[in-house]
């Protein structure tokens, strides 16, 4: 893998994060939460290691708002907490 493919990847993943934190209604959350640079960064890092990226893509498709992530996300603690903190969940 070249470097710039890494770059696409991480682009791409980052991408999906995002429209899930917005399909779960916690993507405002995830900017004002305490460190939130680095617990953004943690969760990218998860969703560049998740096997599931045509399945996130596809689920994503179908749902433009959902109460909880698909069983395998590798957010769903972070999404939760999220929920549960801010009182959405």
């Amino acid at each position: 893998m070249t470097f710039l493919d890494y770059l696409v990847s991480v682009d791409a993943r980052t991408a999906l994060m995002d429209r899930m934190m917005r399909t779960l209604g916690v993507d405002r959350q995830l900017t004002v939460v305490a460190g939130h640079a680095a617990v953004t960064n943690r969760a990218v890092n998860r969703c560049r290691c998740c096997g599931h990226q045509d399945e996130c893509s596809a689920w994503l498709d179908n749902h433009h708002h959902a109460d909880e992530p698909p069983a395998y996300c590798l957010n769903s603690d972070l999404i939760a907490r999220l929920q549960h903190v801010y009182g959405n969940g």
